[in-house]
């Protein structure tokens, strides 16, 4: 079975400092210890900071990764299907 793809938009909570990116990056390879692959993350003008697009087994193991990172930024997670694979679901 695949692993579910996630689009993740984020939010600081505060102005960011070298030492809060430091914090949220560990807490990024304690998610990639856990399973979580990232595919991509990207710095971001708007609305959002930051977007990142990630895979993982399942929503219950993302939200259980991106709780830790409540302190540090808000977030909008976003449960992603390739578009091939979505096409085939049309009728």
């Amino acid at each position: 079975m695949k692993d579910t793809i996630f689009v993740i938009l984020a939010r600081w909570r505060k102005k960011p400092t070298r030492e809060l990116v430091e914090e949220t990056t560990k807490l990024i390879h304690q998610a990639t210890k856990e399973g979580a692959k990232i595919l991509g993350m990207y710095w971001t003008f708007g609305r959002y900071d930051s977007v990142t697009i990630a895979e993982g087994p399942d929503v219950k193991a993302a939200m259980k990764a991106l709780l830790r990172f409540g302190d540090f930024v808000s977030t909008e997670t976003m449960v992603a299907l390739p578009a091939e694979e979505a096409s085939k679901l049309v009728e």
